[in-house]
């Protein structure tokens, strides 16, 4: 089995660190603000700009500006969760990057729902720093990817292939959904 390389782990860690961070922050603000972060016009324009593509009014609008502040607080407790199991794993055994995968996932579907608003305004600004964060989560994916091929015992396949042939009985049908 071959390891992957010390600075795509330290990169993973960054962009983790990253979204922890500055999600986390972000995610706070708009939770204790009592408008749910609608006061400040610049974080606040994609939720206007949803808002008025499905019509909401001042409570709907609060409602999503909370939906979206609590979804960027889960995906930076995500981002938490893959650095302490990243730490946890220096002592030994192998990181699930599973949980990092799931919260990047979130991070895409956030940024591109924030980042739409932003291209009808024409706010070149505001689409440059969404998509600095959809850079990044596609950077993380990316290396996730990579590390986890490289953890992956290289002649594996086709045993995995031949125990699956030896485990079916002969003259079994191949697929049977109504036995």
């Amino acid at each position: 089995m071959r390891k992957v390389s010390g600075a795509t782990v330290a990169m993973i860690l960054g962009i983790a660190l990253y979204f922890t961070l500055f999600w986390g922050f972000d995610a706070l603000r708009m939770l204790t603000s009592p408008t749910y972060g609608l006061e400040d016009v610049w974080r606040s324009q994609f939720v206007f700009g949803i808002g008025r593509l499905f019509g909401l009014g001042p409570i709907g609008l609060i409602k999503l500006a909370a939906f979206f502040g609590t979804l960027k607080l889960a995906v930076a407790a995500i981002c938490a969760v893959h650095i302490a199991d990243r730490l946890r794993c220096l002592a030994g055994g192998t990181p699930a990057s599973d949980v990092l995968e799931g919260g990047l996932i979130l991070v895409v579907l956030i940024t591109i729902a924030s980042v739409g608003p932003a291209v009808w305004s024409h706010n070149a600004d505001l689409v440059r720093e969404h998509v600095i964060q959809l850079s990044l989560a596609a950077l993380a994916t990316a290396l996730c990817i990579v590390e986890r091929s490289y953890g992956r015992p290289e002649g594996n396949a086709k045993s995995a292939v031949m125990t699956e042939l030896t485990a079916t009985p002969r003259g079994a049908p191949w697929f049977s959904p109504f036995r």
